[in-house]
């Protein structure tokens, strides 16, 4: 490839780790100002007989964001060949068996996030109409995470099952 097309590739890589960096950061903020309207402000609110802040959408959008960083950030983990790898056998195998074993395992992953993609958008679909308690999105927001997290980590399985080895790792070894 390019030098000037990995880099553009790699940008595009980059943009489900700012995504999911921000969710983290996201869902930190939510929930510690949650925790502070429910155990100090409200007793304030109560103490001075008036009406309490509404703070009760904090445990929605904290849901919502950590479905989010889950599924996008599984996708990341295929990305990254971060997910727990068990080589009990493989250092038998021969290079030739390794690179079977490599690319069939990259299928089986793209294959789960493609059914975790669908089933995504059959559940957006199934729920598009009901809405959230608190918030009233639609609950589609919601499972539309399983459909950018299942697409994004079948794309990255299929990147690694045609890339087996880089030249900065061997096709069993996992990033730290």
């Amino acid at each position: 490839m390019h030098p000037s097309g990995a880099r553009a590739v790699n940008a595009v890589l980059a943009i489900p780790k700012i995504v999911t960096g921000g969710l983290v950061l996201l869902a930190i903020g939510v929930m510690l100002y949650g925790v502070f309207m429910r155990y100090v402000m409200l007793p304030i609110t109560d103490w001075m007989d008036v009406d309490p802040v509404n703070f009760f959408w904090v445990e929605e959008v904290g849901e919502t964001t950590l479905c989010w960083l889950t599924l996008i950030g599984a996708a990341v983990g295929v990305a990254e060949r971060s997910h727990f790898t068990l080589t009990l056998l493989s250092h038998r195998f021969s290079p030739r068996m390794l690179h079977v074993l490599h690319v069939t395992n990259n299928l089986l992953i793209a294959a789960f996030g493609g059914l975790v993609a669908w089933l995504g958008v059959k559940l957006a679909i199934l729920n598009a109409m009901l809405t959230s308690p608190a918030l009233e999105f639609s609950l589609a927001w919601l499972y539309g995470a399983a459909v950018v997290g299942g697409i994004l980590m079948m794309l990255y399985a299929l990147r690694a099952a045609g890339n087996p080895a880089g030249p900065e790792h061997d096709i069993t070894d996992v990033r730290e």
